[in-house]
């Protein structure tokens, strides 16, 4: 039997004609099924550092960080209760809200990220609890530098939650509500709500001291949140030239939910016509638009362009 050079097998392969073999159902199950694991890789590694902040920057310090995490800890200090047996009963309450109002989907990755912080609190905080039952002060004795950094690690695990289509529950599911029929920000539906617990934190400490301090961990968590919230929300322009444009658009429309504009383009050296596709979309969802056009043609002419505003439906609202 003669061998086959593999370099010559892969030069009379056509391209094209491998191209037009592909199913976009099938692209696009793949590009859900890869979006589902990086949703909840982020959802746990945000949940994770939400709970190193609040584990080793609030509780050794006896700061109030407001949502249920801060009832919770309100509720350690005051009676010592482990904060993830409180903070679990706590969300199932609310869960039963957000089921009905956010969706099962919501819904279903909201339960995970209980679960995470949940088991998160109580690892760390048996892991680093000290033999008298006190847990060790990582920033010594200096507590605004611990409020500094347990607001900005909380900010920024929040953030990578919310970005992957999840919650950390709590009042963040009422903020999630909220936002959904209005048009406010996420960090300033959270403020108002954990300025009201915060500042019942002087029921149990009987320390004014501790709730100004909660105050700034509350103001840098909430400028983190919606500085990475904000950063991830920027609006881009795609440009698409492609002989495959119907297939592309129908996949962006179907897939990312996004309207595509059909223009009529012509080449100025080769005179062909030729339609091109006008996009707009957020940022975060421009790596699924990307792995669309790539799969269904790798030889598409794509330009990608940052967008000062967009308003309408399906982005922001014209503010006057």
């Amino acid at each position: 039997m003669k061998s086959v050079n593999p370099a010559d097998f892969i030069k009379q392969v056509n391209p094209a004609e491998v191209i037009k073999q592909v199913n976009p159902a099938e692209v696009i199950r793949k590009i859900h099924l890869w979006d589902e694991v990086k949703d909840y890789f982020f959802i746990t590694l945000g949940c994770a550092m939400y709970c190193v902040g609040f584990t080793f920057f609030m509780l050794p310090y006896k700061f109030i960080p407001g949502g249920c995490t801060g009832i919770a800890a309100l509720i350690f200090y005051g009676t010592g209760i482990p904060t993830q047996y409180s903070y679990f009963v706590i969300n199932i309450v609310l869960l039963g809200i957000g089921l009905k109002v956010l969706g099962f989907k919501y819904f279903t990755k909201t339960i995970y990220a209980i679960l995470c912080i949940t088991i998160f609190l109580g690892i760390l905080q048996n892991a680093v609890m000290l033999p008298d039952g006190t847990l060790p002060r990582l920033a010594n004795d200096e507590e605004f530098m611990a409020a500094v950094l347990g607001g900005t690690i909380e900010g920024s695990g929040l953030a990578l939650v919310f970005l992957n289509n999840g919650s950390s529950g709590g009042t963040d599911i009422i903020a999630s509500i909220v936002t959904k029929y209005k048009n406010f920000s996420m960090g300033r539906i959270l403020m108002w709500l954990d300025f009201m617990i915060v500042t019942s934190g002087f029921l149990v400490l009987h320390d004014w001291h501790k709730v100004v301090i909660g105050y700034c961990v509350l103001i840098i968590s909430m400028v983190m949140l919606d500085y990475t919230m904000n950063s991830a929300t920027q609006s881009v322009q795609f440009t698409i030239i492609s002989e495959k444009y119907e297939l592309i658009a129908k996949a962006i429309n179907e897939d990312v939910g996004r309207g595509v504009t059909v223009l009529n383009g012509q080449g100025w050296y080769s005179k062909q016509r030729r339609p091109v596709l006008i996009v707009m979309a957020r940022r975060r969802e421009s790596p699924r638009i990307f792995r669309l056009i790539k799969y269904i043609d790798n030889k598409a002419f794509v330009s990608q362009t940052k967008v000062v505003g967009v308003y309408g439906e399906g982005f922001d609202h014209i503010k006057t």
